[in-house]
């Protein structure tokens, strides 16, 4: 189309809820921001994930974010954006079945509270005071009051929205092929719509901003996953904690409405999903369904209404890079969020703003999310 925006101060290559949310935070400070997205709004693992906003088992290297967000962001986020993201914040327990479990739960809770979060080990009894709906074979877990969950699609439509309140542009069916400099600083987005044209660019795309930062000659060593969600029929209300396991294989909430929302993987996923396509298989509801069954033999008569699948951008060190290039100027990192980047994201977007306008973030400690770390030291 003749009339269609192709310049701006900041384009931003990726409409998931990284995007959408740094969109609104810039635009809010007066910047002009186009948004390109290749599919739909939140298509990918923005809008494909179980909703958990912990600080709990989480690296030291990017507990700020998850810190600053639950102290500063989510508790009045829905008033912020004018939608009710359906944050709920009663805890998260993160539940062990054996000693292998407990030294692991063991280990991210040392880590934890090294950097000041409060989070404890508790007794399999003291788990079931908490929730007397557990299984009596858990004999420990990790107990953090201040996590919590939020629902996925409604807070990124909400930042969706807001940032078009505020001014931002949003482009979707539009495929990134490359970026180009122009006198050393990268300034052009090349797409299979033609050129677009911005000072600075924030390439948040996941799994595919590897291909697209290599066109620039940056690699991050990031790889796609795949997980699946089942979602049961509404039942009476039973808690509004946040459910994990030591090794991380399953997770979920029970949602306001009454549904389970429960995510996992059969393991063999590697091997039952390698397209662009979200097709659930046949295995996994019954791996996830068994699995938590062990933990939770009361929902055992609950029926399952459906599935959905998704993938997410994994980093080689399960980390995300976050981070300005410092050999294309112009550029800006913000992907490897490797399944645990939506309750971080309203911290990341304050964080990734002020790379942007500021060449550095001055509110959140990520200095340990740079995206050079993966060089050779030698």
């Amino acid at each position: 189309m003749a009339d269609e925006k192709r310049t701006a101060d900041v384009i931003i290559i990726g409409g998931g809820i990284m995007g959408c949310a740094t969109a609104y935070r810039l635009a809010k400070k007066g910047v002009d921001v186009l948004v390109l997205e290749k599919k739909e709004i939140g298509n990918g693992g923005s809008c494909r994930n179980a909703g958990g906003v912990r600080q709990s088992a989480r690296d030291p290297k990017e507990l700020p974010l998850a810190m600053y967000a639950v102290a500063n962001i989510w508790p009045t986020l829905s008033e912020e954006l004018d939608v009710n993201v359906e944050y709920v914040q009663k805890g998260n327990i993160r539940l062990g079945l054996t000693e292998k479990d407990i030294k692991i739960l063991e280990a991210h809770t040392a880590k934890s509270t090294k950097v000041g979060l409060d989070v404890k080990m508790i007794s399999g009894d003291e788990a079931r005071e908490i929730c007397p709906y557990m299984s009596k074979e858990i004999i420990a877990a990790s107990w953090c009051p201040t996590d919590g969950h939020a629902n996925p699609l409604k807070t990124t439509l909400g930042f969706y929205r807001a940032a078009l309140r505020s001014g931002v542009t949003f482009i979707t069916g539009v495929t990134v092929t490359g970026l180009q400099k122009v006198k050393g600083r990268v300034c052009k987005v090349l797409t299979d719509d033609g050129v677009y044209e911005a000072n600075n660019i924030l390439l948040c795309a996941g799994y595919y901003s590897r291909a697209i930062a290599n066109t620039v000659g940056i690699d991050i060593p990031v790889e796609r996953q795949f997980n699946e969600v089942l979602v049961t029929e509404a039942v009476p209300h039973m808690f509004d904690i946040m459910l994990g396991v030591a090794g991380g294989e399953f997770y979920g909430h029970q949602s306001e409405h009454g549904s389970f929302v429960l995510g996992g993987n059969s393991g063999l996923q590697a091997y039952t999903s390698n397209s662009d396509y979200f097709v659930t298989n046949s295995l996994t509801a019954p791996c996830i369904s068994r699995g938590i069954m062990k933990y939770f033999p009361v929902l055992k008569d609950v029926k399952v209404v459906r599935t959905w699948s998704g993938h997410y951008d994994q980093c080689i060190d399960v980390l995300p890079v976050i981070d300005n290039v410092k050999e294309v100027p112009g550029l800006t990192l913000a992907f490897g969020f490797s399944g645990h980047g939506f309750g971080i994201s309203p911290a990341v977007s304050i964080a990734l703003s002020e790379l942007i306008l500021e060449g550095e973030s001055k509110t959140i400690d990520i200095s340990g999310l740079k995206y050079d770390r993966f060089k050779s030291k030698g």
